[in-house]
Order: C-alpha cells, then sequence, then structure tokens
C-alpha cells in the first residue's frame, strides 16, 4: 500500500503544473474570451430589446396617426356630405321657389285671360242685344210695312 500511495503523491505532484496551468488558461480565458463576449452578448440584447421596443413605440405611433387620418377622413367626409346637403337643400328651395313664380305667373295670366274672355262675352253680349235689338226692328219694320206682303214662296 505504500507502493500505491507513493505513486498516487508522485501523481499529484506531478499534475501539480498540470492544475496550475488549467487555473491559468481558466482565468485567462476569463478575462480575455468570457467577460467581453457576455458584455458583448447584453450589449446586443439591449440593443436588439431597445430595437424592438423603438419598433413597438413606432408601430403604436403609426396606428395612432393613423386612427387621427381616419379621424379627419371620417369628419372630411361628413362635411363633405353636409355642404352637399345644404346646396341639395338650396336646390330643391329654388326650383320650389321657381316653381311658386311659375305658378303665380300662371295663375295671373289665368286671370287675365278669364278677365279678357269676361269682356269678350260681355261685348260679345252687347254686340248680340244690340244685333237682335236691329233684327227685331227691321223684321218688325217688313212685317208692318205697309204694302209689301210677304211672298208667298219664301224666295229671295
Amino acid at each position: 500500500m505504500d507502493e500505491t500511495l507513493r505513486q498516487v503523491g508522485e501523481l499529484l505532484l506531478g499534475s501539480i503544473p498540470t492544475i496550475i496551468f488549467m487555473v491559468l488558461l481558466y482565468g485567462i480565458y476569463s478575462v480575455l474570451v468570457h467577460k467581453p463576449l457576455t458584455k458583448v452578448l447584453a450589449e446586443r440584447r439591449s440593443k436588439t430589446e431597445g430595437a424592438v421596443e423603438k419598433a413597438r413605440a413606432d408601430i403604436a405611433a403609426a396606428e395612432a396617426r393613423t386612427a387621427e387620418y381616419e379621424q379627419r377622413l371620417r369628419e372630411a367626409r361628413l362635411a363633405v356630405f353636409k355642404s352637399q346637403e345644404a346646396r341639395r337643400q338650396q336646390a330643391l328651395q329654388a326650383r320650389a321657389a321657381a316653381a311658386a313664380e311659375a305658378r303665380s305667373k300662371a295663375q295671373a295670366q289665368v286671370a287675365q285671360a278669364r278677365a279678357a274672355i269676361e269682356r269678350d262675352k260681355i261685348a260679345a253680349q252687347d254686340a248680340l242685344q244690340g244685333e237682335s235689338g236691329r233684327l227685331a226692328a227691321e223684321i218688325i219694320r217688313m212685317v208692318l210695312r205697309p204694302g209689301t206682303a210677304p211672298a208667298a214662296g219664301g224666295g229671295r
């Protein structure tokens, strides 16, 4: 057993430089590679997350602008519809006013025509009465004229 212990001791003594070399290698690796690598990865992660957050913020801002644009578009459409409705109402009112004016002119013309017809009727009645009176007088004169008897044959 002494021999085994001595061999284990020699092995341990021979492995000390390897252990020192491994610890030194781990320290150099940590300082030269691991710490800068973790720092770069952390920076990259923060930049990536920052870019993602910025992208989300940009998307939210774009959605807000889109909503504002759509709201202004709805308001503009509503204003156009109101304007069109107002113009339509004005056109209807103008049409109604023109129709009322034409109706009143037509009624005035009808009244004038009726008055002219009434005057013509009265003039015609007066003329007919005068003519009927003249014809009656002529008939009476012809009937009462002495010496002229009406012709038996009625030929003239």
